[in-house]
């Protein structure tokens, strides 16, 4: 049963870890150390995507779920066994790298326009 918990808690915290990765730069823009997790986080995603590792917390689940059920669990990436099936059958780990990609890239976007603004309102005197 401690399993079952376990690894339901390590799937809840994967699917708020994805979240925060898809839209915690909006949050990242008002505070600097969430950005900076933001960022960090992002970094860590494409370097997983191109050494072609898994995330820690799937490993972790799938070690939970083996103690609970030996014999079964899934292989491979955690949004390929829980959220591709039913958002987008089929999608190649191609386009799962692009759109992590795309997704730092409007990252990028977002936080240069931060700091430009920022900088802006220091130049005129005006503070945050």
């Amino acid at each position: 049963m401690l399993y079952r918990i376990l690894a339901e808690i390590a799937l809840v915290l994967h699917s708020i870890w994805i979240v925060f990765l898809v839209i915690g730069g909006i949050w990242g823009r008002k505070r600097l150390s969430v950005g900076a997790v933001h960022v960090g986080g992002l970094v860590f995603a494409v370097a997983m995507q191109m050494a072609g590792w898994y995330c820690p917390l799937t490993h972790l689940e799938f070690w939970l779920r083996r103690r609970l059920y030996p014999g079964t669990g899934y292989e491979g990436s955690f949004i390929i066994h829980y959220l591709e099936r039913f958002v987008y059958p089929d999608v190649s780990l191609r386009l799962v790298f692009v759109l992590t990609i795309v997704l730092c890239v409007m990252n990028v976007f977002l936080y240069v326009s931060m700091f430009l603004k920022r900088r802006a309102r220091r130049r005129s005197g005006i503070s945050d």
